[in-house]
């Protein structure tokens, strides 16, 4: 009877230290996510470079080294790298750890809240970057100090790079990866805005969702030129009209279908979450992605749509330049978000063979280039699996490619598998970036702050 008496006493103790631990990391990343949401580290009002020195300042008064922390100033932003040491003849090549500093700017006059405030409102937390990435830096830099605080040495070395302008150029990222290679290099990548856990309308989580590849980003432009004259005068070779043709033949131009590993298994997964014609279709795309009617119906949802092909779509008109003269010129812009492996040139020509039509001429404007899909890890799938037995047993992950992209598009592309596992449950109404009123939940905050911990310490099992 003493030793259970005891042992309960001790499992009383323990979780109180715990409860209080727990507590005391919680309001420390509260302070920070109130303090990098201050930032206003959107394009143009220079202060990336700010938070990345007050950040700096974080890393060190938690004991990491100068020469771990390095703050590297770029044109008018900043990137920021830190080095957590690991077992130094492990023979393991460091993991990679992603956020970005930048947001994409708010007016405060259309936020029913100021967006560079931290509000906390009715179970959410409210304020430009919550989301979109601030809640990553938070959690990543959280992550580090808890287990310098605890004195743990992982297996290997863990790198966080922050980027600050992902948003934008993506400068910064590209920079570290040609010219900084020797300070971010690393087996493979975990991005924190990418990927997390999905809940359902009553809030019960029904996924998590693991980003293995993103399309890539091109943007082109369709000119239409003419002599022009007097519109009192019309002919039947005007530019408006010639590139008006030319969009309807863009608006039919379906590029054919393609899957990966990723896709297959994203479609048969989230048929378990799903009914009806579109659970059908999802089956029998993964089981065979030539099944025509299932890929026509796939491409009939616009949520789906750009899971099986390249897309390109019309999106800025610019035409005439007098409302009593005929148009000397007329231009659409034209975005696409192409799969991962195809080349700028294949879909120029696809383009202009849709178009057909020599006086339309068509050209590049944004491109980046191809971004291989990240093959799927064993040990990376058992270590999410086993975090969320914990905070969310029975939650099935699902691997997808996003058909947008992120700072993951340039480490992929330099040679680093880069895996979206951003560890955030969002519902149905929290999808905000870039919005108005983002948000994030208070609760998933603080779990996904759990879920880097021990995912973290699952991966490096070195020495506690």
């Amino acid at each position: 009877m003493k030793n259970i008496v005891l042992l309960t006493l001790l499992l009383v103790s323990f979780n109180t230290a715990y409860a209080t631990q727990n507590t005391d990391h919680r309001a420390r990343s509260l302070e920070l996510f109130r303090e990098l949401i201050g930032f206003r580290t959107a394009a143009g009002h220079e202060q990336v470079l700010p938070m990345a020195r007050l950040l700096e300042q974080r890393f060190l008064a938690g004991g990491f080294a100068a020469e771990q922390v390095q703050v590297l100033p770029m044109k008018d932003t900043a990137a920021l790298v830190v080095r957590y040491p690991g077992i130094a003849d492990s023979g393991k090549r460091p993991i990679m750890l992603m956020a970005h500093m930048d947001v994409v700017d708010a007016l405060p006059k259309d936020w029913v809240r100021d967006p560079f405030t931290l509000i906390e409102e009715e179970g959410y937390y409210y304020g430009r970057g919550t989301i979109d990435n601030k809640a990553g830096v938070v959690n990543l830099t959280t992550v580090f100090l808890r287990l310098k605080e605890e004195d743990y040495t992982p297996d290997r070395d863990l790198i966080i790079v922050f980027s600050g302008d992902e948003e934008t150029t993506g400068y910064t990222m590209n920079t570290l990866l040609s010219d900084h290679r020797d300070l971010v290099d690393a087996e493979y990548a975990l991005n924190s805005d990418g990927g997390g856990g999905v809940r359902d309308v009553d809030g019960k989580p029904i996924s998590f969702n693991m980003q293995t590849a993103e399309k890539t980003y091109m943007t082109f432009t369709l000119t239409a030129t003419n002599p022009g004259g007097h519109s009192s005068r019309p002919r039947a070779d005007n530019a408006i009209y010639e590139l008006a043709a030319a969009l309807g033949k863009i608006a039919d131009l379906r590029f054919p279908v393609r899957s990966n590993d990723t896709t297959r298994l994203y479609f048969r997964r989230s048929a378990e979450l799903h009914s009806g014609e579109l659970a059908a279709a999802m089956r029998a795309f993964a089981d065979n992605p030539d099944d025509q009617a299932a890929s026509d119906y796939l491409a009939s949802q616009p949520s789906f749509n750009g899971l099986t092909r390249t897309t390109c779509v019309a999106t800025l008109l610019d035409a005439g330049h007098a409302e009593n003269a005929l148009p000397q010129s007329a231009t659409a812009t034209v975005n696409c978000r192409v799969w991962p492996d195809e080349s700028s040139a294949s879909v120029q020509k696809a383009l202009e063979n849709a178009v057909d039509n020599s006086d339309i001429r068509v050209q590049l404007v944004d491109g980046y280039s191809s971004s291989p899909p990240s093959p799927l890890r064993d040990d990376l799938l058992a270590a999410i699996e086993q975090v969320l037995a914990q905070q969310h047993p029975a939650t099935p992950i699902i691997p997808y490619m996003a058909p947008y992209f992120t700072d993951g598009k340039y480490t992929r592309g330099a040679g680093i598998p880069t895996y979206g596992v951003g560890g955030v449950f969002l519902g149905p109404d929290d999808h905000r970036a870039h919005g108005l009123d983002e948000r994030i939940p208070v609760m998933s905050f603080y779990e996904s702050q759990d879920f880097w911990y021990q995912l973290l310490k699952l991966l490096t099992g070195g020495d506690d």
